[in-house]
């Protein structure tokens, strides 16, 4: 199945977007992604879909730093759960190790390794799409982010012996020199940053030692507490379509980089459907968004993948055997309303 990242990969992306002109909700759209969404970090959706908003975001804007921007915006928490753990590891190996060891929990397209050799260290980053495409954006913006990450452990002043990139130099540099100093280059073998391993040694200063046990008990149960099932990937990625109108089998497939037989198989073994779930994610949306006075019907309809209003007010009476308007009311004079 194709990678999925988590939103937290577009922390900023809206803020930066329009500083530059430019209509991040459309864009958006267009690729099948809910501007609404991003307010949880913690939903996955389709890394290919990210990869592809980035490089139409670059062109919209006539930035080709549009990745660099981003990056440059990025804060250590947007790493997720992980994050915590990673502020009580005793050196910055140890950071760099687990960070590399579990990329897996907040990016699945993303792939880096750490080695050592003749004094020197380096930490290449790819990206694995599962298809052929263009991706300037994305690593620019994953190795800028690495880049981030390693100076608030190393202190804002350091800087590595080379920042290195496959695709060639941009036609101004001017935004990679600022963010990586005058050692960036173009045109290597490697996505990645080089820096002297001594500083692999270098203490974490925001470690504490008597935390750091609790930290890692709490990392180990989360980690095995992420593991999700197709089930789970089939359930996100509904969530994530309905509002954009383009919620069908074909849509979760190829997100999924599946053929639609290969996830009603999956469904079937889970005793599901995909009708099943859909209406069971819109059953549990529609309590949430009508007990909202500040949500008008029309707008829900849109958000729900219903059509028109019509449609999703002959949908809700069936579904909970009363009309929208009158669930409102009703939830709000006496609290939750049985189905």
């Amino acid at each position: 199945m194709k990678p999925l990242v988590r939103n937290a990969a577009l922390n900023s992306y809206i803020e930066l977007s329009q500083s530059l002109g430019i209509d991040p909700r459309t864009l958006m759209k267009r690729v099948g992604l809910d501007p609404v969404g991003l307010a949880v970090q913690d939903r996955w959706i389709s890394g290919v879909a990210v990869t592809e908003l980035l490089e139409l975001s670059a062109v919209a804007a006539r930035r080709e730093e549009f990745g660099l921007l981003l990056a440059e915006r990025r804060r250590f928490s947007n790493l997720g759960p992980i994050s915590l753990v990673l502020r009580e590891e005793p050196d910055v190996r140890s950071v760099i190790r687990l960070l590399v060891r579990h990329e897996r929990m907040y990016n699945e397209m993303l792939r880096s390794r750490l080695t050592e050799t003749n004094g020197l260290a380096t930490v290449k980053v790819s990206l694995e799409l599962g298809e052929v495409r263009q991706a300037r954006q994305a690593v620019e913006l994953a190795v800028g982010a690495f880049h981030g990450f390693l100076r608030v452990f190393l202190g804002a002043r350091w800087r590595p012996v080379s920042v290195c990139f496959t695709h060639g130099a941009p036609h101004d540099i001017a935004a990679h020199r600022r963010h990586f100093g005058p050692v960036v280059e173009f045109d290597r073998e490697f996505n990645g940053l080089v820096f002297y391993a001594t500083d692999l040694d270098t203490p974490n200063s925001m470690s504490d030692p008597l935390l750091r046990g609790y930290a890692r008990q709490y990392f180990d149960s989360i980690a095995v507490a992420s593991e999700t099932t197709e089930l789970d990937r089939v359930r996100e990625l509904i969530e994530v379509l309905l509002p954009t109108g383009r919620c069908s089998m074909e849509q979760v497939a190829g997100s999924l980089g599946v053929d639609r037989r290969t996830v009603h198989r999956h469904l079937a073994a889970s005793g599901e459907t995909f009708s099943s779930l859909v209406n069971a994610m819109r059953t549990r949306l529609a309590e949430q968004m009508v007990a909202n006075p500040r949500r008008s019907l029309t707008e829900i309809s849109g958000l729900l993948g219903f059509s028109a209003p019509s449609a999703f007010s002959r949908w809700f009476r069936d579904q909970f055997g009363i009309s929208a308007r009158e669930w409102r009311t009703r939830r709000a004079a006496t609290g939750p309303v049985p189905k």
